[in-house]
């Protein structure tokens, strides 16, 4: 199961267990550690008593009591010295063994704080990483859902000068798409409705600075009258390269095709989204599970895509299994076309993956980082 960043309280939580950011006592303290015992109750406190304490690194487990959850697993994380003192070790251990605490325990669910980014020190861009990376470590093994909760998204750590880059590529494409919209609209006649060309209701229409006239539309039977006389001056007075350009501005609206039946067109259906991830996964040499993992998708949603070549996904799920594969830029649009969906530069969500994309980066933890930062959508949870 993937791994979820979300803004709550630890405390409404509704998972199996949730991590307690403890001390050594387990009496509890200051920040988290005093609202999840105010929130559980005293029989929290009472059972906590009987712990005899925890190591550094180290985790106990206690019932939920008042809480919405099964268990609280205390976590006991280092104070931070500059992270010269093995600190970062430590605080990978407090992850990693409340994540087995919990699986031995029969949890499907689990929510963690940022451990030791309190009171305790840690800088939380280094609590941020170290928190992720073990648990991308064990979610590569082992199937739950884990929640990283940020009680403030205004505080979420995401790095300077990355914040900066994508702001400004966001801001670009804004406005690059603004720009792209007015230049259509300048070229309209006077009176069309913005961003269209009122091809069919104007009899005038400007092209290069210099005003030309159009013949009139023909809207009834009776304006059919004279239609053969109309249709020889046309063939007599209009040049060649006139016809030529009016061709080239106004390109037939379709492409006219023998008529099939729906029967016969419905056979010409093209690859689905679902069989082209299949091609993709073994182009590339992975494993479905290898994939999906990557991809921050659950197995039994797999399940689902693979055993139905026409399933429709979500627009994540679809961008998650596109950056799983690593695709590029025009593949990725390939792919989602399929599931029914497109990149726009209008979209901030679309715009933020297109970045990381074109920057290289795959990787769906960090692309979820900056997307939670800027308020937007999970790709894959």
């Amino acid at each position: 199961m993937p791994l979820q960043i979300v803004e709550n309280d630890i405390t409404e939580m509704r998972v199996d267990a949730i991590v307690n950011a403890a001390n050594n006592s387990l009496l509890g303290g200051g920040g988290v550690d005093g609202c999840i015992h105010r929130a559980a109750g005293k029989g929290l406190l009472a059972e906590c008593r009987k712990l005899g304490g925890c190591e550094t690194g180290k985790v106990k487990v206690t019932a939920g009591y008042d809480l919405p959850c099964k268990y609280v697993i205390h976590a006991v994380g280092p104070r931070w010295f500059g992270g010269k003192e093995g600190e970062p070790a430590l605080l990978r251990s407090c992850y990693l063994n409340a994540l087995e605490a919990a699986r031995e325990r029969g949890c499907e669910s689990i929510a963690f704080p940022l451990i030791s980014s309190g009171i305790f020190g840690c800088p939380k861009q280094i609590a941020l990483r170290i928190a992720v990376d073990a648990i991308r470590d064990f979610l590569a093994e082992n199937e739950m859902l884990v929640c990283l909760v940020i009680y403030n998204r205004s505080e979420f750590p995401l790095e300077d000068g990355l914040r900066r880059d994508i702001s400004k590529y966001i801001n670009d494409s804004f406005l690059t798409d603004t720009t792209d919209t007015e230049e259509l609209s300048a070229c309209a006649p006077t009176g069309a409705a913005p961003g269209r060309f009122a091809y069919e209701d104007e009899a005038r229409f400007v092209r290069g600075g210099k005003t030309r006239r159009r013949l009139p539309r023909l809207k009834s039977k009776a304006s059919l009258h004279g239609a053969e006389r109309f249709a020889s001056v046309d063939a007599e007075s209009v040049p060649d390269e006139a016809a030529e350009e009016k061709s080239a501005m106004f390109p037939p609206m379709f492409d006219y095709a023998p008529a099939i039946s729906l029967e016969d067109a419905l056979k010409q259906i093209d690859e689905s989204f679902s069989e082209m991830l299949l091609r993709k996964i073994d182009e590339s040499g992975m494993t479905d599970a290898e994939c999906y993992k990557k991809a921050n998708v659950d197995r039994k949603l797999f399940s689902k895509i693979r055993s139905d070549r026409l399933y429709k996904p979500s627009k994540t799920t679809a961008v998650a299994f596109a950056l799983a594969l690593e695709l590029p830029i025009a593949e990725v649009r390939e792919m989602l076309m399929k599931a029914g969906f497109a990149l726009s530069r209008s979209n901030k969500f679309d715009i933020i993956v297109e970045y990381f994309i074109n920057h290289g980066n795959y990787n769906i933890y960090e692309i979820n980082e900056a997307l939670f930062a800027f308020d937007q959508k999970l790709i894959g949870a």
